[in-house]
């Protein structure tokens, strides 16, 4: 009998499929892996993917229509391949 082995970088061992969003931080693509992220993450993934940005930045979400969101931290937000964000050292001097 031949041996079956499966060959699937996309699924773990609990059998979930790993889903990549591409979001928007500071104009620039930024790879997460799921629809449900925390602010946290965010940053954390913009920062190992070159953003230039700091953890301690501020982060708000772009909704469209000139009306932003801030996103702490700690808040869970779902994301889509069309989620933007903004993410500056709250310094108002520009």
């Amino acid at each position: 009998m031949p041996e079956h082995t499966t060959l699937s970088p996309t699924i773990h061992d609990d059998h979930r499929h790993v889903l990549t969003i591409t979001v928007h931080v500071n104009e620039r693509p930024v790879h997460l892996h799921g629809h449900d992220v925390t602010g946290l993450e965010i940053k954390q993934a913009a920062i190992a993917q070159g953003v230039p940005i700091q953890l301690d930045f501020i982060l708000v979400e772009e909704l469209g229509h000139d009306r932003t969101k801030p996103i702490t931290d700690v808040d869970r937000v779902h994301v889509t391949d069309h989620s933007r964000f903004l993410a500056n050292d709250g310094d108002d001097n520009s």
